[in-house]
């Protein structure tokens, strides 16, 4: 079963966490919520949770003044 562990709110960070979570070796699948407020839901296989969050966190935290 898929989790969402993110929604993003522009197609840009959605696609910068996908390219980054798959370099860290997660299966990640991008899900669009809502095309007028162009937000995307970011998935990752629910064994790996724990881990992907922990990952994220860091990717937030490293690129937060990217985006």
């Amino acid at each position: 079963m898929w989790t969402v562990i993110y929604i993003a709110p522009t197609a840009k960070i959605c696609e910068r966490i996908k390219e980054k979570m798959t370099e860290e070796g997660f299966l990640v699948q991008v899900r669009a919520i809502s095309m007028t407020k162009n937000q995307f839901e970011i998935l990752v296989p629910e064994g790996e949770l724990e881990e992907a969050q922990e990952v994220l966190n860091a990717i937030l935290h490293r690129t937060s003044s990217d985006y």
